[in-house]
């Protein structure tokens, strides 16, 4: 009897082992899925693949906030026109499974007669800096009805939330606009207290500024928490029958994106029947210095780049999955490489990728090497001019990071300036970060075996970014 019960708890304790290598490995995947690379740009609405949700029984005046509505989209779709859905967002939108297929997918079901695109300009690990920046180059210019924004797990960061407003509402006010405000880890536990999370409160005040309609997503899935009927941070086999919605927190996996969507279809079905008293009007900034002057631009347009540079199609590169972002990209592996920008504004940035060759680049504006440090922005990727004794500084910008152990990513940088007209110079450093401290002890298994894979200083520019004006 005794060996029986030591090999009933073996067994326990081999199961629990089990499911938790599971659950680690989820975790893992999900993690280096949400820092992978650029995803198709159209995605099919109608696709049968898609999970067809159902807006659910679920209640809350709260959950939506009408304002504005979609006045203009109903309009359309009610007509039997072709339509064109944004979304623009963080890794949870630009996932497959997080909410925006399921969106699309009810949407379409709403209208079935009506030929609709999709656009997914989910950047992961990117919050709204970065989107005022590329709104144009990956939504305005495609003309889109309806766009969805959620960045309010990524920053929510305010400044550059308005500049996205006021950047789509000056290019077209037919646009509507709506805000979703995914959640994460303990914020259920302020929406069952009967607050808003204090990053959602910030975005709401945009939204109430600019008349927009918003969504709170995480409302049903906190009750459903409360009530132990949901596992917010789990999987399967520990569930105990109970819905999963994340396995990592944060990135809904698919039943956790189909409560996200319902959340939307139900703000939806609110707004269809809403129509505009009124003419719109842009109101004057909330924010003074907000990034409506926010831009992305192609390398070569603006910059001039020296000897060691090439221009590479990412299409046939080891960074292929970038091709949707990316036309070409500006790559350099040399010490010395470098390029130039002329600019008046108050801030320069680029888009690039990251990778386990990345190297560092050393910063020279108006013709003076200089140092930098973090500017200490909620929400945003900025770094500040400062003195070689300020704390945290650098004379280089690294751009390898712990995402960057054996894959790549889109990642960002911006230097924030004192307004007027700049020259910028990046030249790739002669330095090496020390990238085994970097990964840490949990990531060193493939820069042991692969040494000289690391130990290279390249560079790849997809884009270059600028809040003002190319000179």
């Amino acid at each position: 009897m005794k060996h029986y019960f030591i090999g009933v708890l073996c067994m326990g304790m081999l199961l629990q082992t089990a499911a938790q290598s599971r659950e680690d490995t989820e975790r893992a995947r999900l993690i280096a899925a949400s820092q992978a690379g650029a995803s198709p740009l159209y995605f099919n609405p109608a696709d049968p693949a898609i999970p067809l949700i159902t807006p659910g029984n679920y209640n809350n005046p709260a959950e939506c906030t009408v304002r504005g509505g979609m006045p203009h989209f109903f309009k359309k779709v009610s007509a039997g026109k072709p339509v064109t859905i944004g979304f623009i967002g963080g890794s949870i939108t630009q996932g497959n499974q997080c909410y925006r297929p399921q969106t699309a997918r009810y949407i379409q079901s709403m209208y079935p007669g009506v030929a609709m695109k999709g656009i997914n300009a989910g950047v992961s690990g990117t919050g709204t800096d970065l989107g005022a920046c590329r709104l144009k180059d990956q939504l305005l210019q495609h003309h889109p009805d309806l766009i969805f924004v959620e960045f309010a797990v990524n920053g929510a960061y305010t400044d550059g939330m308005e500049g996205i407003i006021r950047q789509i509402r000056q290019f077209d006010p037919a646009i509507d606009i709506c805000l979703i405000y995914t959640i994460h880890n303990e914020q259920t536990k302020i929406y069952t207290a009967g607050n808003i999370p204090e990053n959602i409160q910030g975005l709401e005040k945009i939204a109430e500024h600019y008349h927009l309609p918003s969504i709170h997503l995480g409302m049903e899935a906190a009750v459903l928490e409360k009530e132990g009927r949901l596992v917010w941070k789990g999987d399967s086999a520990t569930a105990a029958g109970r819905i999963v919605f994340s396995a990592d927190g944060t990135h809904p996996v698919t039943a956790g994106g189909n409560l996200y969507a319902a959340a939307i279809a139900r703000g939806l079905n609110k707004m269809k029947q809403y129509t505009p008293s009124s003419p719109y009007t842009l109101p004057a900034p909330l924010i003074a210095d907000n990034w409506e002057d926010a831009g992305m631009y192609a390398p070569e347009d603006i910059a001039t780049f020296s000897a060691g540079w090439n221009k590479v199609n990412p299409a046939g590169s080891p960074q292929k999955q970038f091709t949707g972002w990316f036309p070409y990209i500006m790559k350099a592996s040399q010490p010395g490489a470098s390029f130039t920008c002329k600019f008046k504004g108050s801030m320069f940035g680029f888009f690039d990728i990251g990778g386990p060759e990345m190297g560092q680049l050393e910063v020279i504006i108006d013709g003076v090497p200089v140092r930098l440090a973090d500017s200490g922005f909620k929400g945003t990727r900025q770094l500040k001019v400062v003195d070689a004794t300020a704390p945290g500084s650098s004379n280089v910008i690294n751009r390898f990071n712990n995402y960057c152990n054996n894959r790549y990513r889109g990642q960002y940088e911006f230097i924030k300036l004192s307004p007027g007209v700049h020259t910028v110079t990046l030249r790739v450093s002669s330095q090496k970060a020390d990238k085994i401290k970097i990964l840490g002890d949990k990531q060193l298994e493939d820069i042991t075996r692969n040494p000289e894979k690391y130990d290279k200083t390249a560079v790849y520019i997809g884009k270059i970014l600028l809040r003002g004006t190319p000179l």
